[in-house]
């Protein structure tokens, strides 16, 4: 197990002598959690369906830009994984990112949905230069929450925890998002919500900042923070084999997640035939998630992060098989759906705490400390399978000839609906 090889390395080379951050310092961290994540997923559910059935761009455009702007986000996660740590300021190297960027992503969220009634060409220059710019200041500020987390302590059980309450953060402002969302958008439009939105990402992203400490890598070294040029980042990332394989989990992970999510608007406007029901089904699987997040923390502690995600990976697939009893059935779908909620909520606990895991382990082999590459590169594994996600849903609806904001669709569109819910996700 990753992190028992860990602990033995690091025995050995006396690393474990460590500060550990105080409880209410954890809890701080995971605030951030509530805002960035939020928007993450406010995004991922709904700027699909705000493109194709508000804005009215084409399906097949949105399904290209979403790749597109994803792998261009993935590939500056890299080049701000490097900036993050050659950064040394009065903060550190993670924390003034938060300071400085929060109140510009919340300004491009708000941007994101306020896409303007004019020509169609228009409408689609408009939504790849606001989608651009909102993926490159939320790379620059998610990639220094996440790196913070390696920052604040080398403590991997402090790690863990903090993490966990990190995800009860998350899957607050999910099951928020998910349940409050469609019916405030249709009361106060998708503008003024993007606005609500952007504010409290900014609100929870400086309660991090304030509260946070900067400790680990100082401790690490017991000298001054170094810059570490981007060439020696890299080679010191390919040597890093546990770092490869979290990054591939985070692929295929977030595919399934991207999907799942961004697809179930759709469905329950088409196949359950009410597009107000579309807060019981994300009730179905945010509730799970919050619930189980409470009780994770021993299973964790006696089993290991890498088991219980591997479990949870499973019980996913389950729920997702049970949705093929009755396709049309809102209950079936419910019943599939609350077992998908609990088996997302391992990996969405754990996902960051076992990419900082791996910093140690690069730092034995390559002798350099690279907390930003390494969660730069795992990010990038995330923003791919994200957009993988999100541009399937729009090709596969293109494809299936669907019409956006039309009360029916053809059988190809529909048929298309069901397979990016059903039969996708657990491939």
């Amino acid at each position: 197990m990753l992190l028992n090889k860990l602990d033995d390395k690091l025995k050995d080379t006396k690393l474990t002598e460590v500060e550990r951050p105080p409880k209410r310092e954890m809890w701080a961290y995971g605030a951030g959690s509530f805002g960035i994540f939020a928007v993450w997923s406010f995004m991922g559910s709904f700027l699909t369906y705000y493109y194709t059935d508000v804005a009215g761009i084409s399906a097949t455009v949105v399904g290209t830009l979403m790749l597109i702007a994803r792998l261009f986000d993935g590939i500056t996660d890299i080049g701000m994984g490097s900036v993050v740590d050659r950064t040394k300021t009065k903060y550190g190297k993670a924390r003034p990112w938060i300071l400085w960027l929060s109140v510009p992503l919340g300004i491009c969220t708000v941007l994101l949905f306020s896409v303007p009634d004019t020509s169609a060409g228009a409408q689609i220059f408009y939504a790849y230069v606001t989608y651009f710019l909102f993926v490159l200041i939320y790379t620059a500020v998610s990639i220094s929450y996440k790196t913070l987390l390696g920052i604040m302590t080398q403590h991997q059980h402090s790690r863990s925890m903090a993490n966990i309450y990190a995800a009860i953060f998350i899957l607050s402002g999910n099951l928020l998002v998910v349940t409050l969302s469609q019916p405030l958008a249709a009361a106060i439009g998708w503008t003024s919500l993007a606005v609500i939105y952007g504010v409290v990402t900014v609100i929870f992203m400086y309660i991090t900042f304030f509260a946070v400490k900067e400790r680990a890598a100082v401790a690490a070294h017991q000298t001054e923070i170094k810059k570490v040029p981007l060439k020696d980042g890299l080679a010191a990332l390919l040597k890093n084999k546990y770092w490869f394989i979290i990054t591939a989990y985070c692929v295929t992970f977030y595919a399934a997640i991207g999907l799942t999510q961004g697809a179930a608007m759709y469905y329950a406007q088409y196949v359950i035939g009410n597009v107000n029901l579309f807060p019981v089904i994300g009730l179905a699987s945010a509730v799970p998630m919050l619930l189980g997040v409470f009780f994770i923390g021993p299973f964790v502690k006696k089993y290991g992060k890498r088991n219980v995600a591997i479990v949870g990976a499973m019980v996913f697939i389950a729920g997702q098989l049970i949705k093929f009893i009755d396709p049309s059935s809102l209950i079936v779908f419910l019943t599939g759906h609350v077992l998908v909620g609990f088996g997302i909520m391992p990996s969405i606990a754990l996902v960051f705490a076992m990419i900082n895991d791996t910093i140690e382990y690069g730092e034995l082999k390559s002798g350099l400390r690279t907390e930003g590459l390494v969660n730069s590169g795992a990010s990038f594994g995330i923003k791919v399978g994200t957009g993988v996600g999100l541009a399937l849903i729009g090709w596969l609806l293109g494809y299936g000839g669907y019409i956006g904001g039309a009360p029916d669709q053809s059988a190809a569109a529909l048929q298309m609906i069901l397979a990016l819910n059903l039969h996708i996700p657990w491939l």
